[in-house]
């Protein structure tokens, strides 16, 4: 329930906003104790408290398979909203959480990785990101988006191909999970890995970067950081800020005239 609502509710924060209403859509078994659905609805009704939005009801069916999601309400300014086709040439590119968690939970159900890397990971996708939301605000980037389902290449892609410019990411700088170069070394790959590199690999450049850090960047995220893409003479002031605040920040790439995304 909390990872399906942090899920949810960064959807929101990732446009610059505040959620402010979220309504429930599960679908349960009848079979299914009613102490595990109610700890699913408690941990999602915690989460949505904790952006300070109100989880107001919503619609329950009932399924032979387990299914849990929000559907969130926000506001945003309209001179405030953050899109993905702002990026410049002169920017610096940011990353708010490290990647990996389709790596990580692939190597958990495989055996590869035990319990402390499975802790992890869920810390960090039940981890909002509204406050590193409220930083990144100060700060007027020029595009912002959240890296989700089609992995951090794709999204870097949506960026570069909206922004019209060319979006350079160092592979050396890419944050990991715990446990999540593991699993890439071992060849371990979730079923969206291969959909994202459909999706974005005819406009994704790769200089002289190993196979498993190429899979940590085309690894799907379930509540994956921001994105963040900002005038690089703000990069040591922000970096400053997310660390007084002890919230992640990894500056891992700049942006460049030109097209697509390259990776080196």
């Amino acid at each position: 329930g909390a990872v399906a609502a942090a899920n949810a509710l960064n959807d929101v924060f990732a446009m610059g906003g505040k959620p402010l209403l979220a309504l429930s859509i599960a679908a349960f078994p009848e079979e299914l104790p009613v102490a595990t659905v109610r700890t699913i609805f408690d941990a999602a009704a915690a989460k949505v408290e904790e952006a300070g939005a109100v989880l107001a009801g919503g619609h329950t069916i009932r399924d032979t398979e387990s299914k849990y999601g929000l559907a969130v309400i926000g506001t945003v300014h309209p001179e405030a909203l953050w899109r993905k086709n702002g990026a410049r040439s002169g920017d610096a590119l940011f990353l708010t959480k490290p990647l990996g968690t389709g790596l990580v939970l692939t190597g958990v159900r495989q055996s590869l990785l035990g319990d402390e890397e499975l802790a992890e990971v869920a810390r960090r996708m039940t981890e909002l990101n509204g406050p590193a939301a409220d930083v990144v605000r100060g700060f007027e980037p020029n595009a912002v988006t959240d890296v989700t389902g089609f992995g951090l290449f794709g999204h870097a892609y949506e960026v570069a191909e909206r922004s019209g410019v060319r979006l350079v990411v160092e592979a050396a700088r890419l944050p990991a999970l715990p446990g999540a170069m593991t699993a890439a070394e071992r060849e371990m790959r979730t079923g969206g890995d291969l959909r994202n590199r459909e999706f974005a690999g005819h406009a994704v450049s790769v200089h002289g970067t190993e196979e498993p850090l190429l899979a940590l960047g085309y690894d799907p995220q379930t509540a994956g950081g921001l994105l963040v893409s900002l005038p690089a003479e703000r990069s040591a002031t922000i970096e400053a800020e997310f660390s007084a605040r002890r919230l992640f920040l990894r500056r891992i790439g700049r942006v460049e005239e030109g097209g697509g995304v390259v990776v080196q």
